[in-house]
């Protein structure tokens, strides 16, 4: 276990703190979403026993998504001929589409993750004085909240729909009495098996309830992801600040050069950008999925909710409104990151402004030239560079599922 000492009373930095416990702070929740489901990034000295256990775990989640998936698109285009149900399946479908998408590209860019943990954690142990330490928490708790949040509003979606919904319904009862079941919330086509029949009926329950778990842990380990990497790179830059705030006097931490002190810096600002950069990369599939899959999601949930609303059944209006909630936050979650990150990237070229920096000796001053034109044009984080993620692109995201829900309702009235 890594641990500083220092004993300085003058330094602000004597404190004792374990730099894994730190670290924790920040990547804890997401291995806790990640690695049940085979998503979380395996150690590079892993045995081959391990490395095909991980790969079982995807088999095995891959499956279980094909499992609700495929039954129920064969059930829709074959069985179903009624336009309200088949718009009521479509919904779910789409966001097993969306879970499989983002499954495959959290485990494609399984290295790029390693690398930004591996980048977390160096910062974690390079950091030394108290007041950038606490920065550094004080964002890694706000990751926390808003991955609690999440996944609060996703686990509470999934219990709904798949445990309060089909036993609020209740049983049906066909054949004159002889056979009585629970529908399923994933309806199997016929011509694959008959899941009326018991036990085939309380397997399948059971075997979709397993699946839907594994869907709406996907969908809350992308947005933990999102979240923790953002953050940090928030809370570094915020350090950043810190720094060049001090460059013309220094800090007790820092060093008595100026030449020095503007050397780290420069090299802290680059770094940072790179981390950026590299969580832009690792969420490009992830994000064009949500705001693309959740627009139609959020439309067909609408559309629920206002049914719903006219039939009284107020345990799928309550579920459909929670399930929009979830989606929403997740959508919302994704853009308020990368609103945060951007102007926060500004601002290192307003705070490189403001500081005495006539003050500095000879021409040093021009170094600061360059910082601010990186901030003017620095590395925002993007859905596969076709949408910036900001308020905007949420508020654009929210607009346009009302458009469509419009569209829709216009369509079946």
């Amino acid at each position: 276990m890594h641990e500083t000492v220092i004993t300085e009373k003058a330094n602000p930095v004597a404190i004792v703190y374990d730099h894994k416990k730190n670290m924790q702070l920040s990547i804890q929740l997401n291995r806790w979403l990640l690695k049940p489901i085979g998503a979380w990034p395996k150690s590079t000295e892993i045995s081959s026993i391990e490395r095909y256990a991980y790969a079982l775990v995807n088999i095995i989640c891959t499956s279980l998504i094909g499992f609700l998936f495929v039954p129920s698109a064969i059930y829709l285009v074959l069985e179903m001929d009624d336009a309200y149900n088949i718009l009521k399946l479509t919904g779910p479908l789409n966001f097993c589409l969306m879970a499989v998408v983002k499954y495959s590209s959290l485990i494609f860019r399984e290295n790029d993750i390693r690398r930004g943990i591996e980048h977390i954690a160096s910062d974690w142990t390079n950091t030394q004085h108290y007041g950038d330490r606490m920065i550094m928490i004080r964002n890694a708790k706000f990751g926390r909240r808003l991955v609690t949040i999440c996944a609060f509003f996703m686990y509470g979606g999934f219990t709904f729909y798949y445990l309060a919904l089909p036993f609020n319904n209740g049983k049906i009862t066909e054949d004159g009495g002889n056979l009585t079941y629970r529908p399923l919330m994933y309806p199997v086509a016929r011509v694959l098996i008959d899941a009326r029949h018991s036990p085939v009926s309380e397997i399948f329950f059971w075997i979709q309830c397993l699946s839907g778990f594994i869907v709406h842990s996907i969908s809350t380990g992308a947005c933990s992801l999102a979240a923790a990497f953002a953050m940090h790179a928030y809370g570094r830059l915020e350090v950043l600040i810190q720094w060049i705030e001090h460059l013309v006097d220094g800090r007790e931490d820092l060093c008595d050069n100026v030449d020095e002190r503007l050397t780290i810096i420069v090299q802290q600002h680059v770094r940072i950008l790179d981390f950026v950069s590299l969580t832009d990369k690792i969420l490009r599939e992830i994000s064009v999925v949500e705001i693309a899959g959740c627009t139609l999601s959020m439309c067909f949930l609408g559309y629920y909710i206002i049914m719903e609303w006219e039939t009284r059944e107020m345990t799928s209006y309550v579920t459909n409104i929670t399930l929009y909630i979830s989606l929403t936050f997740n959508i919302f979650i994704l853009c308020y990151i990368g609103e945060l990150v951007s102007e926060k990237c500004k601002e290192i070229g307003e705070v490189s402004y403001m500081i005495d920096w006539h003050r500095l000796p000879g021409t040093r001053s021009l170094a600061l030239v360059l910082m601010i034109a990186m901030s003017n044009t620095s590395v925002k984080l993007t859905a596969a560079n076709l949408f910036e993620l900001s308020i905007s692109t949420f508020g654009n995201v929210v607009k346009t599922s009302i458009a469509y829900l419009n569209i829709l309702r216009t369509l079946t009235t």
